[in-house]
C-alpha cells in the first residue's frame, strides 16, 4: 500500500518542529480546532479555508515558527492529496458513469421488482450499501432519494420505513469502507493495510447496517411519520436514455474494485512471501490505484457502450464528474496539513506519553477523539483526518489487524450525531421534508446507532483477533 510521509511515523520519531509542553501543547490543539470550529460554524467559512487557518493557528499557539508550521502544512497537504487524490477521482468517475449510464436505476429497479412487503426495507439498505460503495455520500443521496420517495409513496410505506435503511447504507459505507476519502486518509496516517482495513470494515459493516437501518426504522417510523414529499421528486437519469446496461454486469463492474483489493489482502495472508509471483502479482492488480482504474476502464464499456454513449458523451461524463470533486479534495488536502502539523508539532507523541497513564483503550481513545471533533465541526471527513493526525503514533507498536481496527473506531467516531453543523444533516431534512426537530429524532438518532455499535464492534472483534 502506498503510504504517505507520515512514514515517518514507523520510523525514528522525527524532532518536533516546537519545544513546548505537553500542558501547552494540549492547549495549542484546543485553540487549532476551536478556530476551525468557529470559522465553519460562526463564520461559514468553506473548510479548506478554516483548516488552513486552523493549522497555522495550531502552530502559532504551540509556539512553532511561523515558517516551519507552513513547511509542515504544505507537506501534509501536498503528501495527502498524492496519496488519496487520484483514487478520489477515479471514485468520483465511475460513481458518474454509474448514475448517468442508468446502471444504478438498473440495480435499484432490479431489486425492487424482487422485494415487497416486509422485505422491502431489507432491499432498501441492500441497495443504498452496493451504490454507496463508489459513490460519495451526497451523490449516494441524490441519486437514492427519488426511489426512496417513488416507494413510499407507490407502495404506501412510512417514509421513514424505507428512507432511514437507505440512509444507514450509504452513511455506513462512507464511514468505514474504502475507497472513500475519509477511510484512505485514516488508513495512510496509520499505516494500515488496505485490504484488511476493508475486510474488517465490511464485517463490522454489516451487523451496524442492519441495527441502524430495518430495526431503527421500525421505531423512527413510530416517531415521525410523514408522508414522500411529491415537490422532491426528481427526474431518473435512465429515463432520458434508450437503453441501459445489465444488472449482472453492473454489479460486477461495482464489485470489482473491492473484490481485487480483497483477494490482495487475501492472497498477502495465504502466501506472505513478498517475493512470490503470485503475491507480486496481486499486490500490483490489488492496489487501490489499479484496482478503481481498472474498474473505470471496464465501467467506460460494461456501463457507457452499453447505454449507448458515444465518444464525446463518454468524454463528457468523466469531464462533469471531476468539477464537483474539487472543494472535496482540497478539504481533505487541507485535512492531511492539519494532521501534519499536529504530528510535528509533538501533538502525536504527546497523546501517546500521556495515553500510557491511562486506562483507556487505544481504540477506545480514537473513537472518542472522533466523536469529539465530528461533534464541534460537523464533518465526518474532516473528524478522520484530524483524529488520524492525533492517533497516528498509537499504531505504531499495533499488530496488522489492530492498526485496521484503529482505522475503523475513528470512522465509526466520526459518523456520531449529525446534528445543524453537519451538511448532511440539512441536504436529509429537505430531501425528506423534515422539521428540525424529526431530523433529529430519525437521521441524527440513526448516526448516532451507528457509531456506537460500529465502535462496540471493532472493540470487540480487537478481544479476538
Amino acid at each position: 500500500m502506498t503510504r504517505l510521509s507520515v512514514e515517518m511515523l514507523a520510523a525514528d520519531p522525527v524532532e518536533p518542529i516546537t519545544s513546548a509542553g505537553h500542558a501547552q501543547l494540549g492547549i495549542a490543539v484546543l485553540a487549532g480546532i476551536a478556530v476551525i470550529v468557529l470559522l465553519i460554524t460562526k463564520f461559514k467559512l468553506h473548510a479548506f479555508l478554516a483548516l488552513t487557518i486552523g493549522s497555522l493557528a495550531l502552530g502559532a499557539f504551540a509556539g512553532a515558527p511561523l515558517d516551519k508550521a507552513i513547511t509542515s502544512f504544505s507537506a501534509g497537504l501536498g503528501s495527502t492529496v498524492a496519496g488519496v487524490g487520484v483514487l478520489i477521482a477515479l471514485g468520483a468517475i465511475l460513481g458518474k458513469l454509474l448514475a448517468d449510464s442508468g446502471g444504478a436505476d438498473q440495480i435499484v429497479d432490479t431489486i425492487l421488482a424482487k422485494a415487497g412487503g416486509r422485505s422491502m426495507p431489507w432491499a432498501m439498505v441492500l441497495i443504498a450499501s452496493v451504490i454507496g460503495l463508489p459513490l460519495f455520500f451526497e451523490v449516494g443521496i441524490v441519486l437514492l432519494i427519488p426511489v426512496v420517495l417513488m416507494v413510499a409513496k407507490r407502495g404506501n410505506y412510512s417514509l421513514m420505513r424505507i428512507g432511514i435503511p437507505a440512509l444507514a447504507g450509504l452513511s455506513v459505507m462512507h464511514g468505514l469502507i474504502p475507497p472513500h476519502p475519509g477511510p484512505l486518509v485514516a488508513i495512510d496516517a496509520v499505516g494500515a493495510n488496505l485490504g484488511v482495513t476493508l475486510a474488517l470494515g465490511i464485517l463490522v459493516a454489516i451487523p451496524t447496517v442492519i441495527i441502524a437501518g430495518p430495526v431503527f426504522s421500525k421505531y423512527a417510523a413510530r416517531w415521525v411519520d410523514v408522508p414522500a414529499p411529491e415537490k422532491m421528486i426528481p427526474q431518473r437519469a435512465s429515463e432520458d436514455l434508450e437503453k441501459r446496461p445489465g444488472f449482472g454486469a453492473t454489479i460486477a463492474t461495482v464489485m470489482l474494485p473491492v473484490v481485487l483489493m480483497l483477494a490482495k489482502a487475501l492472497v498477502d495472508i495465504v502466501i506472505d512471501d513478498p517475493t512470490h509471483m503470485v503475491q507480486r502479482v496481486f499486490d500490483v492488480i490489488g492496489s487501490p490505484l489499479i484496482a478503481l482504474l481498472a474498474a473505470v476502464i471496464v465501467a467506460m464499456f460494461t456501463l457507457g457502450r452499453a447505454a449507448g454513449f458515444t465518444k464525446g458523451r463518454m468524454s463528457s461524463t468523466v469531464e462533469k464528474s471531476l468539477a464537483p470533486i474539487a472543494g472535496i479534495l482540497l478539504i481533505v488536502g487541507a485535512g492531511g496539513g492539519f494532521k501534519q502539523t499536529l504530528i510535528d508539532c509533538g501533538v502525536g507523541q504527546m497523546i501517546l506519553d500521556i495515553s500510557k497513564d491511562w486506562s483507556i483503550p487505544a481504540l477506545l481513545l480514537a473513537w472518542l477523539i472522533a466523536v469529539a471533533i465530528r461533534l464541534a465541526t460537523g464533518s465526518a471527513t474532516v473528524a478522520t483526518i484530524s483524529a488520524a493526525g492525533l492517533v497516528a503514533p498509537l499504531a505504531a507498536d499495533m499488530s496488522t489487524t489492530h492498526a485496521a481496527l484503529l482505522v475503523l473506531a475513528i470512522g465509526a467516531g466520526s459518523l456520531f450525531f449529525s446534528h445543524v453543523n453537519d451538511a448532511g444533516f440539512w441536504l436529509v431534512k429537505e430531501y425528506f421534508g423534515l422539521s428540525v426537530g424529526q431530523t433529529i429524532k430519525t437521521w441524527s438518532v440513526m448516526e448516532t446507532i451507528i457509531s456506537v455499535v460500529a465502535g462496540g464492534l471493532v472493540l470487540l472483534l480487537s478481544l479476538v483477533i
